[in-house]
């Protein structure tokens, strides 16, 4: 039986020329059809373009108790170039372990930072590498990168990766141009600390199969390879497999991991996978899966958190980048909460509840939000509240192709990109897609979003004992007959009842059904008695007092809410 190997995925992500391509060169043994700068652009323009894989392979450590075998590390060479970031977000999603790489003459830089928030989001463990000591004057090497090192400790204090292994290496000593015979300092003590890292990635072989494809590329004689990493489930010779993006399905021929052929491969595993009668300027990268497993949607529900750096609010009916799966569409959010006395409440993970209302929000509520200053000032106790959890409706600009419960990641790419500002703006997982293109008639109805709406107006005058005249309340032009019905409240304590209009210029009667208080009867003849009088003589000081005193109108208050799908616009009162 042959020895058992077992895959860990490493990104290697970091800002443009930070060497990460030599570094993952100077690690690596095997290299595969994508690695080191293969592109023409990207060996013309000096920069990588693409997730370039490789691999390192070394004896299984003995922490994981796995007996005799081999830790196979699969290296993500993930682009640093700042308009290239979807591409990282991409491969960030197949990463099991990250190493950051820092020069460390200019230690951390903007893009450096996006990698972090990517890592954050999507990986476990952390490994900084603070590469090209070598431009270090040798004297002051050592007190520059213990500086370095406690610099990035400061940094990463408030993350997940506080405390993570910082190691120092050349990957390639006098740069690019260098001769090859310049051997790379520190590679071996990296190695080490990759492999007192590596831990046991959850693997799990059931459920669909999903391959997220970076390279396709034919040889003759063989058919169409498809290179990439299996996001889940596991795939055999022989199996029928789906490219979605392209409703085709295709028969493995054969498959190989590193140019080792093989007859099966599951979640985490990078592999190429080779089919007849395909060509390959059809897919450059995408999904492949098990027939019929993957749907096509046109909009989502997402359930989200901001990213701390990112600066601003988040506001309902904005533009993002929306990276799903592997493919970065331009989509509009909506953002709502739970009602509010549900904001307390443990939301179950990874389930939406349609049965549940939910209340529309401007913006995504966050301690810095407008909204919630507004309720600062109104709830004088200062403390306040947010929300559990919060979603967000996604409506895409073109649909995308993506699994159930996928990572999900707005930004604003189009951002400066010398703006020293951070561009990733949420993350989140794709709860329910909408794969019906007409959804805003047939699916958004049962989503029930609601708007509080709170309107005011003024007394007029008393007409009798359980009846006001009121106005303010509605514009001239509005039919008052769809709010007959509605319950009022008087700022005096009654509560009343719209019955209709009243003239032609807005005005409304309000029955009072328990009967108007002495006191509001008072103050409100007294009012209309000063407006009566208001155009005769001169006014007395004794008039003049009064004024003052009945200064203060009596309001009408119409609380109802909405629902923002609701097509009959109906108005609801608890």
């Amino acid at each position: 039986m042959a020895a058992r190997v077992l895959n860990v995925n490493v990104g290697v992500l970091g800002h443009i020329d930070s060497g990460k391509t030599a570094l993952a060169r100077a690690l690596s043994t095997t290299g595969s059809t994508a690695a080191f700068d293969r592109a023409p652009q990207s060996r013309a323009r000096g920069i990588t373009l693409d997730l370039g894989f490789s691999c390192l392979r070394t004896a299984l450590p003995p922490q994981l108790g796995l007996g005799p075998g081999e830790l196979q590390f699969t290296l993500v060479d993930c682009p640093g170039h700042a308009s290239l970031i979807r591409t990282i977000i991409g491969g960030a999603q197949i990463i099991d372990l990250m190493m950051l790489v820092i020069d460390v003459t200019k230690g951390m830089q903007t893009q450096s930072a996006e990698c972090l928030v990517i890592g954050q989001i999507a990986c476990q463990k952390m490994v900084v590498v603070l590469n090209k000591i070598d431009l270090l004057p040798e004297g002051k090497r050592q007190s520059a990168i213990e500086k370095m090192t406690k610099k990035m400790q400061k940094t990463l204090e408030n993350t997940k990766f506080s405390g993570c292994p910082i190691v120092a290496v050349a990957a390639k000593p006098g740069g690019p141009e260098a001769p090859e015979s310049e051997n790379p300092l520190g590679i071996s003590e990296l190695i080490e600390v990759l492999k007192s890292q590596a831990y046991l990635p959850s693997r799990d072989p059931s459920g669909h199969f999903l391959m997220a494809v970076d390279h396709c590329f034919s040889i003759k004689g063989q058919g169409t390879v498809m290179t990439g990493t299996v996001l889940s489930g596991s795939v055999s010779l022989g199996d029928n497999v789906e490219i979605p993006a392209l409703k085709v399905t295709k028969k493995v021929k054969s498959m190989q991991m590193f140019h080792t052929p093989v007859t099966y491969a599951m979640q985490g595993d990078r592999v190429g996978v080779c089919v007849t009668q395909f060509d390959p300027k059809l897919l450059e990268r995408g999904l492949i899966c098990t027939p019929d497993s993957l749907h096509t949607i046109h909009a989502a529900i997402i359930s989200l958190k901001k990213i701390q750096y990112f600066r601003g609010a988040l506001h309902t009916k904005a533009k993002f980048h929306i990276t799903v799966g592997h493919e970065t569409v331009m989509g509009r959010v909506m953002f709502f909460s739970p009602a509010p006395a549900d904001f307390n409440e443990e939301i179950q993970e990874n389930v939406f509840d349609f049965e549940k209302d939910y209340l529309y929000q401007e913006e995504y509520l966050s301690k810095d939000s407008v909204s919630l200053e507004e309720n600062k000032e109104n709830d004088q106790a200062g403390e306040v509240q947010l929300p559990k959890q919060q979603w967000a409706l996604l409506e895409f600009e073109k649909p995308v192709t993506c699994p159930k419960l996928c990572l999900v990641i707005g930004s604003k790419l189009d951002t400066d990109i010398h703006a020293n500002t951070c561009r990733l703006a949420f993350h989140g997982v794709l709860l329910q897609g909408m794969e019906d293109k007409n959804y805003t008639e047939t699916f958004l109805p049962k989503l029930k979003v609601y708007k509080q709406k709170h309107k005011e107006g003024q007394v007029e005058r008393v007409m009798d004992d359980y009846s006001v005249i009121g106005r303010s309340l509605f514009k001239k032009e509005t039919n008052i007959q769809i709010f007959v019905g509605l319950k009022v409240k008087l700022s005096t304590g009654e509560d009343g009842i719209i019955d209709g209009g009243f003239g032609q210029s807005g005005k409304f009667k309000i029955r009072i059904p328990d009967g108007l208080k002495p006191d509001t009867k008072m103050l409100l003849t007294a009012a209309s008695k000063k407006k009566s009088k208001g155009g005769k003589g001169d006014m007395t000081k004794e008039d003049e007092s009064n004024k003052n005193d009945s200064a203060q109108p009596v309001t009408i208050s119409l609380i109802f809410k909405r629902y923002v799908f609701d097509t009959q616009k109906k108005m609801i009162q608890s």
